[in-house]
């Protein structure tokens, strides 16, 4: 036990940190995608309907009421103002508090039709706004403890929210008979009561809701970034609100389910990139970009591989995790998944930008790709029903990935710098043959034993080739 101990001392505090949160991540989507089928079998699709709205327009006042200040320019100010963190921290939460009043005495009077647009009544939208204003204190304290390497009360926090959110929603879901607005509040209840103790800790701790420096700081800094934060969330969002308001909450619960389910890959992205930009940043910086290529490709390949793995399997994924009512859900996975590997492309591009300080083309580049989603959406859904929105989903990540794969090529020839970090025509052949195999798998999908033989196939050729995925793997974890 002491060996154990003192070799557990031994690891370095930045791999300690790193793991726990990573194991943290896993098992908080662990536990979402656990708890999934429980809530899909005990509510209506009407009922799980009116949560995938709440949590939509959640995600865009959240942009409004906090400028996404606890992500953004929170990172550069914990460096910038060192010394003076708790004080940045309560001033921000100033700023939500502002934006928050101001939301306030726009909705109140005209309650009723903003209501209407969010297919939600007044207590509902109130609910929403607190937990917005309180989630982001607890965000805000998150944060801070990350850059001091206070990992283990982060972790804490993490996985006792994640453990009793689905618990008190479980319990008021099966009291009660509104369980579609029960599930909503046992999730934000939760936030709501441990954000009001960060919120209190916070101000204590910085005094302040208002500083000059750091309210100006913080709006130069984040306002220009809105329309970006702005269109995430509408490439994430406002399908299943459009779907709502076109064809019923029943058909925004099904394209949610199946949204949730071919992005369930999401957290793999970002921990891939995660480990693989360290590497490629010092790469660039040795002036040995072009090993990048051989990289980039063979983790395109193990992503694409993966999303094709749920793309495949999408009927039986969702008769068990959400039911056979969900059934009509299978056809949206397809191009919602492809749309994942086709943002590991973006984020290939989007690496090199944000590496040159090249940010003003990306705003453009997801603003239009956004715009361009709302208005196929808004031609097609009526046409084809909810289905449609998935491969405006698609059609506006390829936008989304020419725009970037553009500014990054722009980036370099401006920098009269080598173009020699992608293998363009491979990276294209790979997504060409994908999305051949995606739609192969939907034409199967009504033969389970076609789509067992051939995955086994394609199996055993991977462990033939094992080495090189290793190899490549290793490769970047020594950087």
């Amino acid at each position: 036990m002491n060996k154990f101990r003192k070799k557990l001392n031994e690891i370095p505090l930045t791999v300690k940190v790193s793991t726990s949160y990573a194991i943290c991540s896993i098992l908080q989507k662990g536990l979402s995608f656990i708890t999934l089928p429980l809530f899909t079998r005990l509510l209506t699709t009407e009922q799980y309907g009116q949560y995938t709205i709440y949590t939509s327009w959640s995600g865009i006042l959240m942009i409004f009421l906090t400028l996404n200040l606890a992500y953004g320019s929170f990172s550069t100010a914990m460096v910038k103002y060192e010394t003076r963190r708790n004080e940045y921290i309560s001033a921000i939460q100033g700023i939500c508090l502002l934006l928050s009043a101001v939301f306030l005495i726009i909705y109140l009077p005209f309650r009723n039709v903003w209501n209407q647009l969010f297919e939600l009544p007044t207590i509902f939208v109130l609910l929403m706004i607190s937990e917005i204003i309180f989630s982001t204190a607890t965000t805000l304290w998150m944060g801070k403890n990350r850059f001091e390497y206070k990992y283990k009360s982060v972790v804490a926090v993490t996985l006792l929210t994640a453990i009793i959110s689905p618990v008190l929603a479980y319990i008021l879901v099966c009291t009660v008979d509104q369980k579609g607005y029960a599930r909503i509040v046992g999730y934000a209840g939760i936030n709501i009561l441990v954000g009001i103790i960060f919120f209190i800790l916070n101000v204590k701790r910085g005094k302040r809701l208002y500083n000059k420096k750091f309210w100006k700081y913080a709006f130069g800094f984040n306002v220009p970034l809105l329309a970006y934060y702005l269109s995430q969330v509408i490439f994430n969002q406002s399908d299943r609100i459009m779907i709502s308001h076109i064809t019923g909450t029943s058909d925004a619960a099904m394209y949610g389910v199946a949204y949730n389910l071919a992005m369930i890959l999401t957290f793999i992205l970002n921990a891939i990139n995660g480990s693989y930009v360290p590497w490629l940043y010092g790469k660039i910086k040795d002036h040995n970009a072009e090993e990048n290529k051989t990289i980039s490709l063979i983790l395109v390949i193990l992503m694409g591989l993966m999303v094709l793995c749920v793309i495949w399997y999408a009927p039986e994924i969702i008769v068990i995790m959400a039911g056979k009512n969900y059934e009509a859900a299978i056809y949206v996975v397809a191009p919602v998944a492809m749309s994942l590997l086709l943002l590991f492309y973006c984020q290939l591009f989007i690496n090199i930008e944000f590496y040159y300080e090249e940010k003003k083309m990306l705003v453009y580049g997801s603003v239009g790709a956004a715009v361009l989603n709302v208005v196929l959406n808004a031609v097609l859904i009526p046409a084809f029903g909810f289905v449609a929105a998935g491969y405006t989903t698609f059609i506006s990540y390829i936008v989304f990935a020419l725009s970037n794969f553009y500014t990054m090529r722009l980036v370099l020839k401006k920098r009269k710098l080598p173009d020699n970090m992608y293998n363009y025509k491979a990276l294209l052949i790979i997504f060409i043959l994908f999305m051949i195999s995606g739609f192969l798998g939907v034409t199967l999908y009504a033969s389970l034993v076609a789509r067992v033989i051939i995955t086994l196939i394609v199996f055993g050729l991977l462990v033939l080739n094992r080495n090189k995925f290793i190899d490549a793997l290793g490769e970047i974890k020594g950087r």
